[in-house]
């Protein structure tokens, strides 16, 4: 009786769903250490092959991408918003594009603020212990308006 009990415990474990990561909440992490300017947060956030593409810009690798889009973009933009349009997930990959809105930061502080707008798209893996990692990052900018 016992080994019956505990075989059918195994079977029913086995078809348990596995239910989808929530990629908005992928996504917030990211965009709430971006706003705080917490690059050490969105360090932990990146896979060690992570992409990067804006454009003709193509950064490849954790190093790379943290030094040359995270690093050096943060303290040039503020107040980033995501407005999805389609997204998607299973057990080890999600995604989700839209546009986005950010306050852009004059190089001299007597110009006014800009606005930045574009689109985007992140997409997300699950590394081999099982954590979720920012996989690849795709943003395509709109020419940045004077803020009114």
């Amino acid at each position: 009786m016992f080994v019956f009990a505990a075989l059918l415990s195994s079977c029913s474990k086995m078809d348990e769903k596995k239910e989808p990561v929530n990629v908005q909440q992928l996504n917030q992490q990211f965009i709430g250490a971006w706003n705080s300017k917490n690059s050490a947060q969105l360090d932990t956030l990146l896979a060690d092959d992570v992409h990067f593409v804006q454009g003709e810009v193509h950064y490849n690798g954790k190093s790379e991408v943290s030094q040359k889009w995270v690093r050096e973009t943060m303290g040039t933009i503020e107040n980033l918003r995501t407005f999805s349009v389609s997204s998607g997930a299973d057990e080890n990959i999600a995604f989700e594009g839209g546009t986005f809105t950010v306050d852009v930061i004059p190089s001299d502080r007597q110009l006014p603020k800009g606005e930045g707008e574009g689109n985007f798209m992140l997409v997300w893996k699950k590394n081999e212990k099982g954590a979720w990692k920012l996989h690849y990052a795709q943003l395509e900018d709109h020419p940045v308006q004077v803020a009114r």
